[in-house]
């Protein structure tokens, strides 16, 4: 059976394990003083949630101050994001999200009540993960060579599935089509489980998707992994090779996942913020129980964290250019 968030108990484990750590801050800390609220504007059980949970179980262990995670869904995120946008920048009210809301949706999504730039304060980049291109494994395809000569012998190519319209996942397969040549059909899901679910079934061919999300299907040989689309591979899954690897020269796209604040946070706080939380994250169970589900910390400072966000922005932003794809409403 194909699970949603494959290891998650894993993952939420780890959270009880850092509580018995007896984890504390390396010095007197300033923050926080009340409640924090960590918004991860999606819904529970995804990778968002389940990584604000880690966090807000670290920081309500080491600082004996209540820790929430307000799952504030809807707008694709966007309600959460300007949630916090409008919260008092002290510190206390945060945000977690994915890659492609901070990088993707101010180019492809018109009248956004935010902008990231101006708006929010980058704080930790926590983990990133290896994007994977997955199959159903009764399609006649065991490599990429394989399936760029499948695809060029179908009259309309082939469909390819990802976790939502904009998503850096639907951006990754056109990225490949422009790159490769191959004509191929995005199918755009509401997550990666059902979309998962629909290529097993044979209903679409390919799925673009993080490896954590179908971790275990893969080593059930429910899926069939092709190739990675980050510029290294995974010790998780050591035998998928790269992209690059396959002849595919430049083609680096990772998942990630970063922690930002409301753009006022005062400059000291915002330190102490990124430092106890890059401590949260390195406790050593914890690092294990989220490495074996094929996500990898981060030790980005704000600055590089916040290049990484303008660079990537620019990318994604000539990818929907060129590919002419049109902005939603």
């Amino acid at each position: 059976m194909f699970h949603r968030v494959p290891g998650r108990r894993a993952l939420l484990g780890a959270t009880a394990a850092l509580a018995a750590t007896g984890l504390r801050p390396a010095r007197a800390a300033s923050w926080p003083t009340r409640q924090v609220t960590i918004v991860a504007p999606f819904t529970p059980g995804g990778p968002v949630d389940v990584l604000a949970r880690v966090v807000a179980q670290g920081l309500q262990a080491g600082s004996g101050q209540n820790t929430v995670v307000d799952n504030r869904v809807g707008a694709q995120g966007n309600i959460g994001i300007d949630a916090v946008r409008r919260a008092a920048p002290d510190g206390h009210t945060l945000l977690l999200v994915p890659a492609g809301n901070l990088t993707i949706n101010p180019t492809l999504m018109r009248d956004l009540p935010f902008d990231v730039e101006r708006d929010f304060l980058p704080l930790n980049l926590l983990a990133t993960a290896p994007n994977v291109i997955v199959c159903d494994p009764r399609l006649p395809v065991r490599n990429l060579q394989d399936l760029l000569t499948y695809a060029k012998t179908q009259k309309d190519g082939v469909t390819y599935a990802s976790p939502g319209f904009g998503s850096q996942l639907h951006l990754a397969g056109e990225l490949l089509a422009q790159r490769t040549g191959i004509p191929m059909l995005h199918v755009p899901y509401k997550g990666s489980s059902q979309a998962a679910t629909d290529v097993m079934s044979g209903q679409v061919q390919l799925l673009f998707t993080n490896l954590p999300a179908v971790l275990e299907a893969v080593r059930d040989g429910q899926l069939r992994a092709l190739a990675l689309t980050t510029a290294q591979r995974t010790p998780v899954m050591p035998d998928i090779p790269t992209l690059g690897e396959l002849g595919v020269e430049g083609f680096d796209i990772t998942s990630w996942y970063g922690l930002l604040a409301p753009r006022a946070v005062p400059a000291a706080l915002a330190e102490e913020i990124h430092g106890t939380v890059a401590r949260i994250l390195h406790e050593p169970r914890t690092s294990t129980a989220l490495a074996a589900q094929g996500l990898s910390l981060s030790d980005e400072s704000m600055a590089d964290f916040a290049t990484r966000i303008r660079t990537e922005t620019a990318v994604w932003a000539k990818v929907i250019r060129e590919r002419k794809i049109e902005p939603q409403l």
